[in-house]
């Protein structure tokens, strides 16, 4: 088994290797671009087959902050896979400190109060809140009961009906502290006779101590059309004042914003407020715990921006006046006054439709892209060429030798020489890189056969020579025989003559290589009998 699988293994490093360098470069390309799908296919499979569950810690029940919640809950539940809970809480203070604990993952919060809360908080519990959403504009508004109060520093001295806890709290001594006013100067129905708070003091413990005259104003941070300010200033002589310097406030609090409460906002006929009032506004955020995936943040920010009307609609027709607040839905401003950056989640999808840094510069990325295609295919291409370059200059060597194997136009040492030289350039081209390795191999074994070819010519010329030498030789020496065997005593002087004749001749054809030595030896064997066969016969032929 296991020596299949090395075995397969060294196939496809095999494979690969022999593919050429624009070929590995796609097959790693496509390689990467399968695996990343597969890794998106198989997280998507996964989070849709464990959805996620998610608290939204949301402020006091009858708040427009928990009414939305409740709304966002049911079309996000009834939309997607994400499960939500919705948990009654006293305010921003305790929504911050579930979430930056992980006792939510979610939360509303009054901006003013979570910059404050959160520059309380540790380094790492801080790094653990980050913005999804503004959710609508709240505003600071002040109803009293005596006529004559038309100032915030005329409350001096008076019982304000407050809970002593919460963001509502805090943005009340914010503004009292912005008009020379601190705690002390009230009285405030949500503490007891020992400064404490008053376990369980809400909204609507303050409403009922404003009705019964046991306060003598009400301080809410609510948005504009809000049902129980709507009762108090309609059907308990509630009178709604303006808190000017919105704009000079926003010094210390960077979150404040100026704002109007329009006249009529709460009645047409009489009007009230009879005139518009200004006053300040603060946004209302959704946030979120960054241990939550951003993908489930994308999923959930994505939902209500895409069903708004929906949620809207799950919004009880008791409080009407909150269904407008959800088309404030909408990206947090950079300098929303709060030291907090957004999710990765909300970021993706708030920037979906923003122009990416390719999509911005498409035209330019197409164009060098463009360009490095082809430089790539150029120095493909040039590769290629420069092979078929030393392949053809190979190939003219190896037709060179093919083409001396057989005999010709050349003599076998012109062959020889001329073999000789194209082996010498081939070897040089091999240096110099002109030809490959492989290339030179098959040469070589052209060469090699060429040279034998040549070596067997060679052979066999030698052999036909050594046969017209031999039949040269053997003609004369039979001249020579018959000369001897038919001589008369009278014609030994003409023998001689002839012997020495045929002598010259025959060192004739020895210089022109007509005869070999060996042969040339025989035929002087042969004249020296014959020679001293006439001399002994005509002893006079020695003088």
């Amino acid at each position: 088994m296991s020596t299949s699988k090395n075995n397969h293994q060294f196939k496809f490093l095999g494979f690969f290797l022999a593919l050429d360098p624009f070929s590995r470069l796609i097959f790693l390309g496509l390689g990467f671009a399968s695996l990343s799908t597969f890794v998106i296919v198989v997280g998507n499979i996964v989070n849709y087959l464990t959805p996620p569950h998610l608290t939204i810690a949301a402020g006091d029940k009858t708040g427009e902050s928990y009414l939305i919640s409740e709304a966002i809950k049911k079309v996000i539940e009834r939309r997607t896979n994400i499960k939500l809970q919705v948990e009654e809480t006293k305010g921003t203070t305790q929504n911050i400190e579930m979430l930056s604990t992980g006792k939510a993952q979610l939360a509303t919060a009054q901006v003013d109060v979570a910059a404050e809360e959160i520059g309380n908080l540790t380094s790492q519990s801080k790094a653990n809140v980050r913005t999804v959403s503004l959710l609508y504009k709240d505003t600071f508004q002040l109803v009293v009961k005596n006529p004559q109060i038309n100032q915030f520093v005329q409350l001096k001295g008076k019982t304000i009906a407050l809970a002593a806890s919460g963001g509502q709290y805090q943005s009340f001594l914010t503004v009292a502290k912005h008009f020379g006013l601190s705690e002390k100067d009230f009285k405030i129905t949500g503490l007891d006779s020992n400064g404490k708070p008053i376990p369980g003091y809400n909204d609507q413990f303050a409403d009922k101590d404003f009705r019964e005259n046991k306060a003598d104003a009400v301080f809410r941070v609510r948005a504009i059309g809000n049902k129980s300010i709507a009762n108090l200033v309609n059907n308990y002589q509630g009178k709604l004042i303006s808190i000017p310097q919105a704009e000079a406030m926003k010094i210390k609090q960077p979150a404040f914003e100026a704002a109007i409460i329009p006249q009529g906002a709460y009645r047409g006929n009489y009007p009230v407020p009879y005139t518009n009032l200004p006053t300040v506004a603060i946004s209302r955020l959704l946030l979120a715990n960054d241990q939550v995936d951003a993908s489930i943040i994308r999923k959930l920010i994505q939902a209500i921006y895409e069903n708004r009307q929906e949620i809207a609609n799950e919004i009880p027709l008791a409080y009407a006046e909150v269904k407008p607040l959800i088309s404030s839905i909408s990206r947090p401003k950079e300098n929303s006054g709060v030291d907090i950056f957004l999710h990765p989640g909300a970021v993706t999808f708030y920037e979906k439709d923003k122009p990416s840094f390719i999509q911005e510069y498409a035209d330019y990325i197409g164009l060098l892209l463009t360009v490095f295609l082809l430089i790539l295919q150029w120095i493909h291409q040039l590769k290629l060429w420069i092979a078929q370059s030393k392949k053809d200059e190979a190939d003219e060597y190896l037709k060179s030798a093919i083409s001396l194997m057989k005999e010709g136009k050349y003599q076998l040492e012109e062959r020889q020489k001329l073999l000789d030289e194209t082996f010498n350039k081939a070897a040089n081209a091999l240096v110099d890189e002109k030809i490959s390795q492989e290339s030179f191999r098959t040469f070589n074994e052209a060469y090699k056969n060429t040279r034998e070819a040549i070596e067997r010519d060679k052979q066999v010329l030698q052999q036909s020579i050594e046969k017209v030498q031999r039949e040269n030789a053997a003609k004369y020496i039979k001249i020579v025989v018959k000369l001897l065997r038919h001589r008369q005593q009278n014609q030994n002087i003409i023998i001689q003559q002839k012997l020495d004749i045929i002598l010259e001749k025959v060192v004739s054809d020895l210089v022109l290589e007509n005869i070999s030595q060996e042969s040339f030896r025989t035929f002087i064997e042969a004249y020296k009998a014959t020679r001293d066969s006439i001399e002994s016969k005509n002893p006079s032929l020695l003088n």
